[in-house]
């Protein structure tokens, strides 16, 4: 339990140069969803380092809007309109995702393409602890347990009945994320990257076949998850489906765990953790696993390479922020520092190839 105004996930002031035109906004939403009962308000989430994401007070209404960040460079990374047909197809049936309300993909209204989905009010864990959060051991097991369950629930969707069919494609799905991701760092790349290189070498060479198709998040993280206020170990929302896709489920497992820094893990990884995943309760990764492994029937074996490309990739989505940083797309200087996380990143997946007992 927690005091519900002092935890749930705030937003602020949008930062400088990433305002939204509420002249043409306004005229949107009145089109779209209705006039609002009271004035309106634009804020922005703090958090979050891919799409911008706004909190938009509607009268009594709370929406959210996503958009790209300003000099994106992904080609083909912020596709609004993809990730408004996902949230589109599972309305209905997955009730943990956030309901979409309207998109515009003309560009027109704010400059780009974005998409209004429903607020979904709760707790949000990141590395620092919201004030009034009693995170105990025995929360920390049942919230575990409720994340990885979750994941797998999602897994075992029946994809193709609900509308996905069209997001699978034939052929190796491990290889094209190898091979796409490798690219990207290529189209991003500021510094050398030895290490980095290595690792590529090793997930080309030792890819597994597939394991299996499901509909995988692909950004599935305590981060991405809103908790229930009065029960910190319920789960009541998933959010960023932005790289959600039909593919190797075990391709999600690895990005999970790639994000869980256990307590015995780089004292450098314990400082740049991405959740309270070390505190007293948390399972092991290999734990994890497990449980995954017994809830789906999947088969789990040689799980650290799917933890290797997890570090992997994670260096490249880092790498790509940090150019837009290093290009002056943006000003936000929490990304300055991600040159040196891709260096880490590389590193430690390096010492897993090494020594898989590291994983």
């Amino acid at each position: 339990m927690t005091d519900d105004n002092a935890a749930v996930d705030g937003a602020g002031p949008p930062r400088t140069g990433e305002e939204l035109d509420t002249g043409s906004l306004v005229p949107f939403l009145v089109r779209e969803l209705g006039t609002a009962d009271g004035p309106v308000e634009v804020e922005q989430f703090p958090s979050g380092h891919s799409n911008l994401t706004y909190l938009v007070h509607y009268g009594d209404r709370d929406l959210v809007i996503r958009r790209p960040p300003f000099g994106a460079h992904a080609k083909g990374g912020h596709d609004m309109g993809r990730e408004f047909k996902v949230l589109s197809r599972l309305d209905g049936h997955y009730p943990l995702a956030p309901r979409p309300l309207a998109y515009d993909e003309s560009g027109d209204v704010l400059g780009a393409p974005f998409y209004v989905m429903e607020r979904i009010r709760g707790v949000i864990l990141r590395r620092e602890i919201p004030p009034g959060i009693d995170l105990t051991p025995e929360v920390m097991a049942r919230l575990s347990a409720n994340l990885i369950d979750n994941l797998a629930d999602i897994h075992l969707l029946d994809w193709d009945g609900i509308g996905f069919g069209e997001l699978h494609r034939e052929g190796s799905y491990t290889e094209r994320q190898v091979r796409g991701w490798a690219q990207r760092m290529e189209d991003s790349r500021t510094d050398p990257t030895p290490v980095f290189d290595e690792v590529t070498a090793w997930l080309v060479a030792e890819r597994p076949a597939d394991r299996g198709v499901a509909l995988i998040h692909n950004d599935y993280k305590f981060d991405n998850i809103v908790l229930d206020t009065g029960d910190l170990g319920r789960i009541v929302g998933v959010l960023d489906w932005e790289m959600a896709t039909v593919g190797d489920p075990l391709m999600d497992l690895g990005t999970t765990i790639g994000y869980w820094v256990e307590a015995g893990d780089n004292a450098a990884m314990q400082a740049g953790g991405f959740g309270p995943t070390m505190l007293e309760g948390c399972p092991t990764r290999r734990e994890l696993v497990d449980r995954y492994a017994a809830r789906t029937g999947f088969d789990c074996s040689a799980v650290e390479y799917y933890y290797v490309y997890a570090l992997w990739k994670l260096a490249v989505v880092l790498q790509q922020i940090y150019y837009r940083y290093a290009k002056g797309f943006t000003t936000d200087e929490r990304f300055a520092v991600f040159v040196h996380m891709v260096t880490l990143l590389s590193q430690v997946a390096a010492d897993v190839i090494a020594d898989p007992s590291r994983f």
